[in-house]
């Protein structure tokens, strides 16, 4: 038993050797500010390593028991406390497991960058992940709050890597000012969780007995303090300006990664740290998830910029994730135990898989943006030709996204359906009527989430170049081939295995809802609850569509004609075929814009009918940001107005100010 604890121990000591380990590196690249080729060539590959090591310390967290240690560091009365556990573990693999693709990726994507801003980025870039990691190992809300506030800082910094740029500056500023926002109300959160105890740590916190009422102030409190931090709808505003604006691997690590922290967080609040659980709660997270999902797929549909277009899929997923929260929460608290671990662990498999197919998709779009330069769609088009490695690799990620068979996208989506699909008779009349709604809504988010990549890929990959210097495009360079070949592979592995990856999760199921699901045993075959139910074998779903496709291809190479016989589309009657008779990111977003342009505020430029070179632009804003963020934004810029004219610049009138705050003091303090 000894034996297993200071084993326990020794994997805890070394993922604090790997933060250690992070931080001196990035440090270290201060001393190499005149070294290009040293940070692209070792700097970034050793990150990299360092990622795959935390990815390996995650896989021995869940094999073995919690473990935590106090190190001695910190205020006096305030040192850190570290735990290891099966949640942190998990979200450890995925950090780990999407941040090794993501920075082999880096050593490529920032080779033509200049050596002194390289310096800075590789600094704030290993502290970004330094600072993901000691969240999920924090135990006490002191060591958490001051790893939250490292994470919010660096990843500041690397979005404003072009700080020269307007948009981006401030960009950057929104992000930092809501991720703030978001800080307060987790800082409430602890002093809430705390109970006047005057003690942070979390053991303490989970021997807290609290009232319904304060267990509630708790929850919502980390509800808006993560939902800021994750992009949750109206709190979301700063996630399409923010990941645009970012390098492309910072996105895909922003995107992929951090917003995963913020479910780490809701997870260990809320089933860990919470004694109680309400069934209300669950009811507010499900509908804030579905209008998420909702929302954020149907701006992602209308966009014409492709990092934008990522960022609105971003908001999508984790409104999927927070909606399979919620209806844990709505299971827990009903009693359905074998529901909520089924739900529960749909959610970890869905963030696992966002974290590895959109990571795949952001480096996808930043080779496309170093090999043409453009953003916008609209000046895209046939990249396939020149950029197979991108093209292809970047369609993996894509079906994945979409949720196609037997790819690991279709998995979770298709676990959180069946959870939907399988719900009995709930205590509560009105949820038996809300969950099939819910599960509509699910399945409307998924299918527009198809949508959205056939216009995404179609738009960049396929048909004609809409502009002729694409045909300079250049693919890949090697390290980010690399990179996006182990994100695509972990798309492919995570969607024929499901099974062993379910079997991986059961610590973290088993320790946040009590319970194990039933069903899964047999490596081939996915069964959620029962074979009689619903079952799901993607091996075989594999070899089925091999098959087929193979013997089509021999029959019509064979047997029906023998030869390969080419000849031009059917032009509809109209030879004369260039780029701008094919379908435009404008275009394809138009039926969405149209059916739900109630969300929206959008702005058109047609041209005139009778110009030889016609030019349409359509825009789509937010009309949640004009409702809510404009107004604030004004009232805030005219107090600043009104507070500016009181400086003159003129020494007398500030002695004037100093002589009357001295009097009014003088007046109020008899």
């Amino acid at each position: 038993m000894s034996h297993l604890a200071s084993l326990d121990a020794h994997v805890l000591d070394l993922a604090w050797a790997g933060v250690l380990y992070w931080l001196g590196l990035g440090f270290s690249a201060l001393l190499l500010h005149r070294r290009h080729g040293l940070l692209t060539r070792l700097v970034f590959p050793l990150g990299a390593l360092g990622a795959l090591f935390m990815a390996g310390i995650g896989v021995a967290g869940l094999l073995q028991p919690a473990s935590s240690m106090v190190l001695p560091i910190g205020l006096p009365d305030l040192p850190f406390h570290l735990r290891l556990d099966a949640l942190s573990a998990f979200f450890m693999v995925l950090l780990g497991g999407a941040a090794f693709g993501i920075t082999v990726y880096a050593c490529g994507y920032f080779r033509n960058m200049a050596a002194g801003p390289l310096a800075l980025l590789a600094l704030w870039y290993h502290l970004f992940l330094a600072g993901m990691v000691t969240v999920l190992l924090a135990d006490d809300a002191y060591a958490f709050m001051v790893a939250w506030e490292v994470m919010a800082l660096s990843s500041y910094f690397l979005v404003t890597t072009d700080h020269k740029i307007p948009e981006i500056r401030r960009a950057g500023f929104l992000y930092l000012l809501i991720a703030h926002i978001g800080a307060v109300a987790l800082l409430l959160t602890f002093g809430v969780l705390q109970g006047g105890h005057g003690d942070y740590t979390f053991n303490t916190m989970r021997l807290a007995e609290m009232t319904p009422f304060w267990s509630s102030a708790a929850f919502l409190l980390a509800l808006f303090g993560f939902g800021a931090k994750a992009g949750l709808v109206p709190i979301h505003v700063w996630l399409p300006e923010a990941h645009p604006a970012a390098p492309s691997p910072v996105s895909a690590l922003m995107s992929g990664v951090m917003l995963k922290t913020t479910i780490y967080g809701l997870l260990r609040i809320t089933f860990d740290l919470l004694k109680i659980q309400l069934g209300w709660w669950g009811t507010l997270a499900l509908a804030l998830g579905l209008v998420t999902a909702l929302y954020g797929v149907i701006f992602a549909a209308v966009q014409s910029d492709m990092k934008r277009l990522l960022a609105w899929s971003s908001i999508e997923n984790i409104g999927v994730i927070i909606a399979a929260f919620g209806l844990t929460l709505i299971f827990h608290t009903d009693g359905k135990g074998a529901l909520a671990a089924l739900t529960l662990t749909a959610l970890l498999y869905h963030a696992l898989n966002h974290a590895f197919f959109k990571g795949l998709l952001f480096v996808g779009t930043g080779s496309v943006l170093h090999a043409t330069g453009e953003r916008r769609m609209g000046h895209l088009g046939g990249l396939m030709r020149y950029m197979p490695w991108t093209a292809w690799l970047t369609l993996i990620g894509a079906l994945a996204i979409a949720g196609l068979p037997p790819l690991n996208g279709f998995v979770s989506e298709w676990l959180l359906l069946q959870a939907f699909l399988l719900t009995p008779g709930l205590t509560q009349p009105y949820l038996n009527m809300v969950i099939p709604v819910a599960a509509a809504t699910v399945a409307l988010a998924s299918a527009l989430a198809a949508y959205v990549m056939v216009k995404f890929y179609g738009v960049i990959f396929l048909g004609q170049p809409r502009d002729p210097g694409l045909q300079h495009a250049h693919e890949a360079s090697w390290p980010e081939r690399l990179g996006m070949l182990w994100l695509a592979g972990a798309c492919i592995l995570l969607g024929l295995f499901p099974t062993l990856v379910i079997q991986r999760l059961e610590p973290v199921v088993l320790m946040l809802t009590g319970q194990r699901l039933p069903g899964i045993s047999n490596w081939l075959l996915l069964t959620p609850v029962s074979a009689e139910r619903a079952s799901y074998a993607p091996l075989i779903f594999l070899a089925g569509v091999t098959a087929v496709v193979a013997l089509t291809y021999l029959w019509v190479r064979r047997v029906y004609h023998g030869r390969v016989r080419r000849s031009e589309p059917w032009d509809c009657g109209y030879p004369e075929q260039d780029a701008r008779m094919q379908d435009s990111a404008e275009g394809f977003g138009q039926p969405i814009r149209q059916i739900f342009e109630v969300f929206m505020r959008v702005e058109r430029e047609t041209p005139d009918p009778f110009d030889r070179h016609p030019h349409y632009r359509g825009d789509s804003r937010d009309k949640l940001w004009l409702l809510i963020y404009q107004p604030i934004a004004d009232l805030t810029a005219w107090l600043s107005m009104q507070a500016a004219r009181l400086q003159h610049g003129r020494i007398q009138w500030y002695l004037v100010y100093s002589f009357v705050t001295l009097i009014v003091l003088l007046v109020f303090t008899r």
